[in-house]
């Protein structure tokens, strides 16, 4: 069975093999075993309650339990810039008229935005291309909405996501070359990694220090911004399916669009139910016409879920014992169940 669960201080080495998989770009994740380990630790420590507030945040991983092979990660900031400044860029209308020449005109101004400090973040997603065939990138990335139905108390009110922004075909950011180039003097690449890694005073130092106006980019920089880089976009569509949406901010690097929502709005949190583990192997009729659900345990130190054929009836949900074995649950204990939307063959 495939699972998501938190990270445990012994994945380390399987994240360090998963971690070579992953090619340039994804500056949160790279093949460092001391950044892993350190970022498994402040999981782990969150978890344990031992973090400070600005270092909290949860790190799970993607496990097939027949191998054990880990096949990707995923996490959550819990609120992000209270150290390090977040900063986005805020898309603001500017109106400019004369009256004594009758010209109206409608303009877009970017401006410096620290408007989302405090909001958690679903950051870091990725998915080994070993598994991208067989349908688990959903459960990957929907496992956080889970968590943050199970354990609501330990977020704020609101949630962002970040998305990666338009590149254009030599693998380049127009919106960089025409805004951020001119400002930091370094390649995007190396300004992605250190704002990444919490080195942002350069930010601060060297961003524009007033509104930049959008129509006076180029118009391969205009049409940047909001707008989401292809390979991203499923990734934006099932965000949007949770009830994520675009709410004019975007990044400062190549305007991709963030996505924003109440955490209490979010579907998962919204229709998930709770209901009691059943065990046995006869299937429910529901699971027999292809209906399937995410399940999780209500676990905090070893919160499980994973895809599972039926749905809830009568306060219960039906587990086979292998199921139930990789859930780390056993009959009468809570269950966190999201019946699917749609029917599954």
């Amino acid at each position: 069975m495939i699972v998501v669960r938190v990270v445990q201080r012994g994945d380390v080495d399987a994240l360090m093999r998963l971690a070579q998989e992953t090619g340039p770009g994804l500056t949160t994740f790279k093949p460092d075993r001391d950044a892993l380990a350190a970022r498994v630790e402040r999981a782990r420590r969150t978890l344990e309650d031992r973090a400070e507030p600005h270092e909290a945040g949860y790190f799970f991983v993607m496990e097939d339990t027949a191998t054990g092979d880990i096949a990707g990660v995923c996490g959550i900031e819990t609120a992000v810039g209270l150290r390090q400044p977040f900063y986005n860029y805020r898309v603001s209308t500017v109106v400019h008229a004369s009256q004594d020449l009758g010209i109206w005109t409608r303009m877009h101004a970017l401006n410096i935005s620290h408007d989302l400090t405090g909001y958690a973040e679903v950051c870091s997603l990725f998915l080994s291309p070993r598994y991208r065939a067989s349908g688990v990138g959903g459960l990957l990335s929907r496992s956080r909405f889970m968590f943050f139905a199970q354990f609501r108390e330990r977020f704020p009110q609101r949630l962002c996501a970040e998305m990666r922004g338009h590149f254009d075909a030599e693998g380049t950011s127009p919106f960089w070359r025409a805004v951020g180039s001119h400002f930091y003097q370094i390649d995007f690449n190396a300004a992605d990694y250190l704002s990444s890694h919490g080195r942002k005073a350069f930010l601060a130092e060297l961003m524009p220090r007033y509104p930049v106006y959008v129509e006076l980019l180029s118009e391969e920089a205009q049409r940047c911004v909001g707008l989401t880089h292809s390979d991203t976009i499923p990734a934006r569509r099932m965000l949007e399916a949770e009830g994520l949406r675009y709410e004019n901010h975007v990044d400062i690097f190549d305007a991709g669009p963030v996505l924003e929502c109440h955490i209490a709005d979010l579907r998962t949190v919204r229709e998930s139910v709770v209901v009691a583990a059943e065990i046995g192997e006869a299937a429910e009729p529901a699971a027999q016409d292809g209906a399937k659900s995410m399940v999780s345990n209500t676990s905090l130190g070893d919160f499980r879920v994973g895809v599972v054929a039926g749905v809830p009836h009568a306060g219960g949900f039906r587990l086979s014992a292998a199921e139930a074995a990789a859930l780390g649950v056993k009959a009468g204990d809570p269950l966190r169940v999201l019946p699917s939307k749609h029917k599954q063959g």
